[in-house]
């Protein structure tokens, strides 16, 4: 039983003891309910409290129990709620640590609440496309008022237990943060209200304090209209709410219940907690025990004061680690400083960072042009040239010169990294740490494994991932990795539909339609379309049969490298990133469409992301197969993370499952008849899978 039951003093405890957080499974809901009935059945027994074991009150539903039978067995939470509402005797939620979603349902249920200083409380479920199916629309503006309570559950947004000093949230908050404290106070103040006469207070019998609360939402819904427009569950959140001002309480909650059982079926929701189980997902390595020995990292170097170089510092001192950042050229090295110091002055300058904490960073940032100065180091990472050559270069000297237990990490973004830890004497120290430009901003971090990176080693990184509000996964060895080996093929339709007679822009808006941060072309323009050339003109010396536009080459040809030279694939305006069409553009596809005598015809936005995402999809499938990832997740929370697929739709592989896999196949067999129809030979596993039934996410 994961709910424990003890008698104090004629105070009966029901003490919530589920791992880590106290999620309210089936076995939680059915030890709660059994402590009732004893509780009731005890004529000893005056009154209850209602607490949680460890480190949480309760953080809601049990995650673990996401999407099976269990989550909607009986009892499930409104009926332990209701069961609560009608005890005979008090109860009395002693809070403390955390109370989000169901936790705060449940707490707001009880007839008195206390709370411990610094407990967060939340009602987060949005944030995973659903809303708070146990009454928490319809109690919480009643304790808290209208205001905070559309913040609160529109958002997810967490706040302090002190923050709602002064409402009905509350009957008291104690002074001691301690549980235990807690705890004797809400067993005293349960024995002393278990003395007074009944009926004993109900939120659901409270009047919402609202002033102008029609304004107010209609104000809301406005504003949430406007700003979620991918995402239904904010606007049910707010039908709810104005049930819960304009109607009784149980039609308020039937209200609640209808929207909560729609939006578990909706397909943002599904995006929304597949991303969630993701990012938890992607944390995991099948051979790597959680209990894997990590090596202390505290001193870290940087190879390189480039764009990424420079970002890659700024990550790790922003996280409080020591950086040594290393430059051939003094120059070199004061440009990557003045871009650290400008960064952090924008970020001051937009109230993102006060100005102590940026010095502060600062001021844990040495420069060095000598090997020597980084031998220390516990990290080093490499961010130099794309080229393997100078990668050798670097790593034979970083072998020569760090410690023993140092780790040695690479920023390729497509490079063999076997090869690069074969420079060295310690392969086993050696792994891939690419980061996404800006480095400093990028949530995803892919970590490469190599043939012989050591499983300490990786242990490491994806602890240090965390410190570093990133989102890491892991990669096995192949040209591009996960995410540059799926997005070249991305890039590559995007030049085959130029061919065709598309616009840049034409095909940019259609794919920021279906819901991506920027399409292809802005894409480019912004990395530096001499990146993408240089990876072009490497895979056709290794792959002379490969197939590619030609009209990104001509670009280059014309100096036209992106937003870095103020003119790419589009013009743009010094100190502004916004891409304007350009004539000259537009004039170097028409010459190349008029002398490439490919057959030119109109192509449907619908056409422009299929081709696009199913790109994505079969080369995800492949290298799901490979074994390069290790779960389909993996490559989503890269797309979502790294590359700006749209999250309601999931990332790929998940959007691939939702449209059918059948039904992707069978495009991917219409474009096969079509130009450069060789590249839309399905990946063996997609072919599997769609005949099976079944999908790439499970």
């Amino acid at each position: 039983m994961t709910a424990e039951y003890q008698v104090q003093d004629g105070v009966a405890i029901i003490t919530l003891a589920n791992p880590p957080v106290n999620g309210l499974g089936l076995a939680t809901r059915q030890g709660i309910m059994e402590g009732l009935q004893r509780a009731a059945a005890d004529a000893s027994v005056r009154a209850i409290v209602l607490t949680g074991a460890g480190k949480a009150f309760s953080g809601g539903a049990d995650i673990r129990e996401f999407g099976t039978s269990k989550a909607l067995e009986e009892p499930i939470l409104v009926s332990v709620i209701a069961a609560i509402e009608h005890s005979p005797k008090p109860v009395v939620a002693a809070v403390h640590s955390v109370a989000m979603g169901g936790g705060l349902e449940l707490a707001l249920g009880c007839h008195y609440r206390l709370a411990a200083p610094g407990a967060q409380i939340a009602l987060p479920e949005v944030k995973l496309g659903i809303m708070p199916g146990a009454g928490g629309t319809q109690r919480l503006p009643r304790v808290a008022g209208l205001e905070a309570a559309l913040d609160m559950i529109t958002t997810g947004a967490v706040v302090r237990s002190e923050q709602l000093a002064g409402t009905r949230t509350f009957d008291r908050i104690v002074e001691s943060s301690q549980p235990a404290d807690l705890l004797a106070e809400a067993v005293a103040f349960a024995r002393e209200v278990g003395t007074r006469p009944g009926p004993h207070p109900l939120v659901r019998d409270l009047n919402i304090e609202a002033p102008d609360a029609e304004g107010r939402l209609a104000a809301a819904r406005a504003a949430i209209a406007a700003r979620s427009a991918h995402f239904p569950a904010p606007l049910k959140c707010i039908e709810a709410l104005e049930a819960a001002v304009r109607l009784p309480f149980e039609a308020g909650l039937k209200v609640e219940r209808e929207a909560f059982l729609f939006l578990l079926t909706t397909p943002e929701s599904r995006a929304l907690r597949h991303a969630f189980f993701g990012e938890r997902a992607a944390g995991k390595i099948a051979d790597v025990p959680s209990a894997t020995p990590v090596r202390d990292i505290h001193k870290v170097a940087v190879i390189g004061a480039g764009t990424m170089g420079a970002g890659i510092a700024m990550t790790f001192l922003s996280a409080g680690l020591p950086v040594t950042l290393l430059e051939a050229r003094q120059e070199a090295l004061e440009r990557g400083v003045a871009t650290i110091r400008k960064n952090y002055d924008s970020t001051v300058r937009k109230g993102k960072l006060s100005e102590e904490k940026a010095e502060r960073a600062m001021a844990l940032l040495q420069t060095t042009l000598d090997y020597a100065a980084i031998a220390d180091a516990d990290l080093v990472i490499e961010a130099v040239f794309e080229d393997m050559g100078v990668k050798e270069t670097v790593f034979r000297q970083l072998d020569a010169v760090m410690k023993p237990g140092a780790i040695l990490a690479s920023n390729t973004s497509t490079l063999d990294l076997n090869a690069i830890a074969g420079f060295t004497t310690r392969p086993q120290d050696v792994v891939g740490l690419h980061f996404f430009s800006p480095a400093n901003v990028m949530k995803l971090l892919e970590v490469v494994r190599g043939a012989q990176t050591g499983k300490d080693v990786l242990a490491t990184v994806m602890k240090l991932a965390k410190t570093l509000r990133k989102t890491a996964v892991v990669s096995g060895v192949c040209d591009g990795f996960i995410g540059n080996r799926m997005v070249e093929q991305y890039v590559r339709q995007a030049g085959f539909l130029l061919d065709e007679g598309c616009t840049p822009q034409q095909i940019d808006s259609a794919i920021e339609r279906f819901g991506f941060a920027m399409g292809p072309f802005r894409m480019c323009d912004l990395a530096g379309n001499d990146i993408w050339q240089a990876i072009r003109t490497r895979k056709l010396q290794e792959h002379p049969d490969l197939a590619y536009s030609t009209t990104a080459d001509q670009l280059c040809a014309l100096g036209r490298f992106g937003q870095k030279t103020g003119a790419g694939w589009y013009d743009y305006v010094p100190g502004d990133r916004t891409a304007h069409p350009s004539p000259v553009v537009a004039g170097l596809l028409a010459k190349h469409v008029a002398a490439s005598g490919v057959p030119q015809r109109q192509v449907s936005d619908e056409e422009i992301v299929e081709r696009l995402v199913y790109a994505l999809v079969n080369e995800g499938a492949a290298i799901l197969e490979e074994g390069i990832a290790a779960k389909a997740s993996d490559i989503d929370m890269v797309y979502l993370t790294g590359y700006g697929f749209p999250l309601h739709r999931g990332g790929p592989m998940l959007y691939a499952d939702m449209v059918g896999l059948d039904k992707v196949l069978a495009r991917m067999q219409s474009f096969s008849t079509g130009y450069h129809g060789e590249l839309w030979k399905p990946a063996p596993l997609l072919v599997r899978l769609a005949a099976a039934g079944k999908g790439l996410t499970g």
